[in-house]
């Protein structure tokens, strides 16, 4: 399909590399490449990882997509390694309720355009639209966690790592339902794992091994994402906000305690561990983390283990008691 089957609305954010446009899908979509786009922008909604995506309108069905917007570098670079690898890793993944659906792939002189489905918000906008004495409620948390976890599965499943989830990331529909969205950072792994780079993961929700520059890491930095983000959800407080890889450590130590070689073997030989870290015990994880259940905060406790090893994975924690009562239709 060509651009002419989709009219910009309004752009919807912007990335480190390019903007993200909201446009309007015009043709059953397939994937032919045509002329320029013919639209009067009008303004930004989001900001990824690597694009700028705009809200557009689908000229044939009338129904709202999202264009996320790539410029090629230079004509004889083509299409950027960041962009290659989240279409295929996004063509892959689609398949699952929980993740946010490429619907068609559009290329156009200098730019490439993803098709993407459109959802209404993110997580942080959802949070952020609830007053001030209200919380998303216990039904919505173990309903939106689950719905996360669920999608983590899913990549897992397909030997891919996100590396950045975060609540801007998780978008939410107008039924309520959450979809795990910019797989610019993910990386399929593969046996035995692969050393990666240092920059993974916003701040806030970045697991300690990735802290002290471990380069060898698996499904489990996920997982402490995902117990971060489930954390803020019951509170709508970051859990761990630092302003600094060392102020987040250390946010991370004061609460769980400075982790040594029993609490996690290997520790003191991560590149950026320091033998004169302070010395902190552990706290009450229930006196930071309020609004979740006896179950739901067993949960959390799990993904926040230091030890990589035995942070709780994506499939056990899909069988974690704090689901057995989860309501899909909670909104």
């Amino acid at each position: 399909m060509s651009l002419d089957n989709y009219h910009k609305l309004e752009k919807i954010g912007e990335g480190a590399h390019n903007p993200l446009l909201v446009a309007t899908d015009v043709h059953p979509l397939t994937c032919a490449i045509s002329s320029p786009f013919p639209s009067t922008l009008e303004k930004s909604l989001l900001k990824g990882t690597y694009g700028v995506v705009y809200k557009a309108k689908d000229i044939n069905t009338g129904g709202i997509v999202a264009l996320k917007k790539i410029r090629l570098e230079a004509e004889d670079e083509g299409v950027p390694s960041t962009s290659i690898r989240e279409i295929s890793l996004l063509k892959e993944l689609s398949k699952d309720d929980n993740i946010v659906k490429l619907l068609d792939i559009v290329h156009s002189e200098a730019k490439l355009y993803l098709v993407f489905e459109f959802l209404d918000m993110d997580l942080k906008k959802y949070m952020d639209s609830l007053g001030e004495k209200d919380g998303l409620g216990p039904d919505m948390v173990k309903k939106f966690s689950y719905q996360l976890i669920k999608g983590i599965y899913f990549c897992h499943g397909h030997r891919i790592l996100h590396r950045d989830l975060k609540p801007q990331n998780l978008l939410i529909n107008k039924g309520g339902d959450l979809k795990i969205a910019d797989f610019g950072l993910a990386r399929a792994f593969g046996i035995p794992l692969r050393t990666y780079t240092h920059e993974v993961v916003t701040l806030w929700y970045r697991a300690p091994e990735v802290l002290l520059g471990s380069r060898h890491y698996s499904t489990a930095i996920d997982m402490w994402s995902v117990g971060c983000i489930v954390a803020e959800m019951a509170t709508r407080q970051p859990l761990f906000p630092g302003d600094s890889e060392i102020d987040e450590i250390f946010r991370i130590f004061r609460v769980l305690g400075t982790p040594d070689e029993d609490v996690w073997p290997g520790v003191r030989s991560l590149p950026d561990y320091k033998p004169t870290f302070p010395q902190w015990s552990p706290i009450n994880l229930g006196d930071v983390v309020k609004g979740l259940d006896a179950d739901g905060m067993d949960l959390v406790a799990q993904t926040l283990v230091f030890d990589p090893a035995h942070r709780i994975s994506a499939k056990r924690a899909l069988r974690h008691p704090y689901f057995d009562t989860v309501n899909l239709a909670a909104a």
